[in-house]
């Protein structure tokens, strides 16, 4: 328990190991350290918000490799979202994407319309990203207790969580906290989009990347 491994393919596989098992694992990030675990397993969410001391109201993020695994968590970005995913991904751009009928994910938001929503993000990391491909999606948060300082090292999460974690896989330093710019679909609104937090990616941006080539959004 609490074991500190280098970033290398023998502690990825482990760490992909423990998260199909239900553990729990500390990984980096673009920005900083992330406590994450299987998005299907309600007891490893339960324990991540138990060790963050986290309020059940903040949803976790599912972060993942690349967007296309969109369709096997029986999640969808509805347009413009899936215009503005192909733009900013990987990246600091955290859409809001529609959660099916069929969708098991235990991290899913419902919405006070009924709709069930999750936050998603692909980290524009090399290393977070090899992480990912051998994890496959993971339910993730920052790795550190409610209401601390996001941690940016190894060390830094250690403090935070001692030996309750699995397994902490040290990148080195990440960026620190830097913060993601989260938009949802939202037809009333203008360009159909909701700007829910602006962070690294300007507003103003978002909505010129929907104009461009004469703004044909798609399906």
């Amino acid at each position: 328990m609490g074991e500190v491994c280098t970033v290398n393919e023998e502690s990825i596989a482990r760490a992909a190991r423990i998260i199909k098992q239900g553990g729990v694992v500390v990984i980096p990030t673009d920005t900083v350290y992330g406590i994450a675990c299987d998005p299907f397993n309600q007891q490893a969410i339960d324990r991540i918000y138990a060790l963050k001391q986290r309020p059940r109201y903040k949803a976790l993020q599912v972060i993942m490799a690349d967007v296309d695994a969109l369709d096997d968590l029986g999640l969808y970005l509805p347009a413009p979202l899936n215009r503005l995913a192909a733009a900013f991904l990987p990246g600091a751009f955290s859409p809001i994407a529609i959660a099916q009928d069929d969708c098991r994910l235990k991290t899913i938001r419902r919405e006070s319309d009924g709709r069930a929503t999750q936050g998603i993000r692909v980290p524009n990391s090399v290393l977070t990203l090899r992480i990912l491909r051998a994890t496959g999606p993971v339910a993730a948060s920052s790795a550190n207790r409610s209401g601390d300082e996001s941690a940016q090292s190894i060390d830094e999460a250690v403090a935070a969580f001692g030996d309750q974690v699995d397994l902490y896989l040290d990148g080195g330093p990440t960026q620190g906290h830097v913060a993601s710019t989260v938009v949802a679909a939202d037809p009333t609104e203008r360009d159909g989009i909701s700007i829910l937090r602006e962070g690294v990616i300007p507003q103003t941006v978002v909505r010129e990347a929907l104009h461009i080539n004469g703004g044909g959004l798609g399906a």
